[in-house]
């Protein structure tokens, strides 16, 4: 007579708004459920996204990706990210709307399953009905890990928030007299706040243009090229 030794099968807790977890603990349960488009973990507390609406999220999304992606084409060494997951520390593992950052002698690494490990240069989220928490428990996570940079568009607002990371803590990078904000971290990503806002995205790429013909842009391409 023979017998087959049957494996106990093992279950996966599925992932809740609200669970307590270590960056480990998130992982195994994320991985559980391919499913799932975005989850992500602050200050070791799941957070999940609502439906994402065309107007709210997904339009200023694309609009925020291609900025950045003309940025990225004429600037070398750089990583352009759309919803990555980035490993910040045991309780804090977010998944960005949009990441730049420096490939090459940067803050961050990329690990061996593919993951972003450490602070991007700079973080964008698009807020509507995350705002309370980008703007809070997001920023301080973000901050304390040195984020450099970090830009939230309050959709439903209307408004910009663009901060640079200065001793430790984030000041506000304002527009100068032309309603322009230019980067700290990456010479000439120029931003014109109105055309953004506005939807006019020829002029954004034009105002854009101009941050990458001045010379401080040729200099950090020049910079970035000799890391390789």
């Amino acid at each position: 007579m023979t017998s087959t030794k049957l494996s106990p099968q093992v279950t996966i807790a599925r992932l809740e708004n609200g669970d307590k977890l270590n960056r480990f603990e998130f992982e195994h349960r994320y991985s559980a459920m391919p499913d799932l488009k975005k989850a992500e973990l602050i200050e070791g507390i799941v957070y999940m996204a609502s439906p994402l609406r065309i107007t709210q999220h997904g339009e200023p999304h694309a609009h925020i990706m291609l900025w950045l992606g003309f940025y990225t084409s004429f600037t070398p060494n750089l990583q352009l990210g759309d919803n990555c997951t980035v490993r910040l520390d045991l309780d804090n593992e977010p998944q960005p709307d949009a990441i730049l950052r420096i490939k090459v002698g940067g803050q961050s690494t990329i690990s061996d399953d593919d993951y972003i490990e450490g602070a991007p240069e700079l973080i964008v989220e698009i807020a509507a009905s995350s705002v309370s928490i980008d703007l809070h428990q997001k920023l301080n996570v973000y901050r304390r890990n040195g984020v450099q940079e970090y830009l939230v568009w309050r959709v439903e607002n209307g408004e910009l928030d663009w901060f640079r990371l200065l001793s430790g803590d984030y000041v506000k990078i304002e527009p100068n007299s032309e309603g322009i904000i230019c980067s700290v971290v990456f010479p000439g990503l120029w931003l014109d706040r109105a055309a953004l806002l506005a939807g006019n995205l020829a002029k954004v790429l034009d105002v854009l243009q101009q941050g990458l013909a001045r010379q401080d842009h040729q200099d950090f391409v020049q910079e970035l090229a000799s890391r390789k």
